[in-house]
């Protein structure tokens, strides 16, 4: 069963372009010195592939209302191309009158490039708006599009591709997915849209309280979880449990997805609960340390979407990890590393280098108890960068544990722990950071 298949439901709903929170004091409408950046993802992408950059662009003193991602269907069930690029001409527009900047900068990845080309190239009033482009590791191009200055960054491939007159840089060390949240990139771009270097390309600690804002979408459609309640709570990092029976914060969902925003402390640990009516959906993040007005919690409703995939039960628990850079389980010590309790699950049959996997499923596939690593569940591997592991999480008292020692880290190590929930009423998804340090 594909995913595209399960979806296909989704046709049925309108067309969905939401806006981020935007958090712009009047202290700063029309005398900062940056413009507004836009972020257009690719297939099956969202605006948590630009979470990274983004705190790396308010570490440099970006104020974080001037920072937008452009969500949409990349499947075009439930928008057309052409609303695509109305939603994006309104979010230019207002982005343009509360910030009174000139032009915006707009940066794109994969799938979104071919479509960032063609809006481009649609009109030169729409080109007029864009001051930079950057083209990160999609289509290329004979020339620049619309005109507009470019910057080309391409990961591992094939060095023929670029975009004729543009600035075109090469990682071939870099994966598809890492080229747009990579340090590497972020000083490339930081430079061609302000024409000087970083301060920093860290990620560092906000001082003080720190503000979060999201939306809650169906993957992959971005459509809002209309209906739905996020609730949100602080958790103990040791077992991932909640500190308080009441939550810190609730919102209700409404067609856009939009939540927030909610004051949080950068080095907390929290649980972002979707509450359906049959059941309940836990999303856990490492902290934050920053503000972030992009926090996307990827869900679906009960029995729909990617879930309807997994095989559920009382007696095990079904994760979905993931994190905005790809896997690697076949490059040795020049690869990744991610233990559940203890277990090794990236190996060279279910997460090569080439299949470029971000989201990896893991659950009893078979409701047999037995963990098998021998191959990928062929459902989640057959798509594109996702993959599935048939690990055994017994239900209960004892807490998962879940271990990631990135590639490039200097043997640094990532740990969330969160409860064992029984996946017949409870959902896990669990996002590492792209970056170390």
């Amino acid at each position: 069963m594909r995913i595209r298949g399960v979806v296909a439901w989704l046709a049925a709903l309108s067309a969905v372009v939401a806006a981020c929170v935007l958090w712009a004091p009047a202290s700063w409408a029309g005398t900062h010195k940056y413009r507004p950046v836009i972020f257009v993802h690719g297939f099956s992408g969202s605006g948590a592939q630009f979470e990274t950059q983004a705190r790396r662009l308010t570490g440099n003193g970006y104020p974080i209302g001037l920072i937008e991602s452009h969500d949409y269907d990349s499947l075009f069930q439930i928008n057309t191309r052409e609303q695509v690029y109305a939603g994006l001409d309104a979010r230019i527009d207002r982005l343009l009158a509360a910030s009174r900047a000139d032009k915006v900068d707009l940066l794109a990845h994969s799938l979104g490039t071919g479509l960032m080309q063609e809006y481009l190239r649609s009109s030169p009033q729409r080109a007029a708006k864009v001051a930079h482009y950057v083209n990160l590791d999609g289509s290329s191009s004979a020339d620049q599009p619309g005109g507009v200055p470019t910057l080309a960054v391409w990961g591992e491939g094939s060095p023929d591709r670029q975009v004729g007159g543009a600035v075109n840089v090469r990682f071939p060390d870099q994966s598809h997915t890492q080229v747009v949240s990579s340090e590497e990139t972020f000083a490339k771009f930081f430079e061609f849209f302000t024409r000087r270097r970083p301060r920093t390309t860290d990620v560092q600690e906000e001082r003080g309280n720190i503000r979060l804002s999201g939306r809650a979408v169906l993957f992959p459609s971005n459509a809002g979880a209309d209906g739905t309640r996020v609730e949100i709570y602080r958790v103990d990092p040791r077992d991932g449990e909640r500190l308080t029976r009441r939550p810190a914060a609730v919102f209700r969902i409404g067609p856009d997805g939009s939540w927030g925003p909610f004051k949080a402390r950068g080095d907390a640990h929290y649980e972002f609960a979707v509450v359906w009516p049959t059941s309940v959906h836990h999303l856990y993040f490492q902290p934050f340390r920053r503000s972030d007005a992009l926090v996307r919690l990827l869900t679906s409703p009960p029995g729909e979407g990617a879930a309807a995939l997994m095989e559920s039960g009382p007696h095990h628990a079904n994760l979905v990890i993931s994190r905005q850079k790809e896997w690697w389980g076949d490059q040795g010590v020049a690869g990744d590393s991610l233990k559940v309790n203890g277990t090794e699950l990236l190996n060279p049959a279910n997460t090569p280098r080439s299949k470029r996997a971000i989201g990896l499923f893991a659950y009893d596939a078979g409701v047999d108890r037995v963990t098998d690593l021998g191959a990928p569940i062929p459902q989640f591997f057959a798509q594109p960068f996702l993959s599935g592991m048939d690990v055994f999480l017994p239900a209960g008292r004892r807490p998962i544990s879940v271990v990631a020692t990135p590639r490039g880290g200097g043997g640094e190590r990532d740990v969330l722990t969160v409860p064992a929930l029984p996946s017949d009423r409870h959902r896990i998804s669990i996002t590492f950071d792209d970056y170390t340090g």
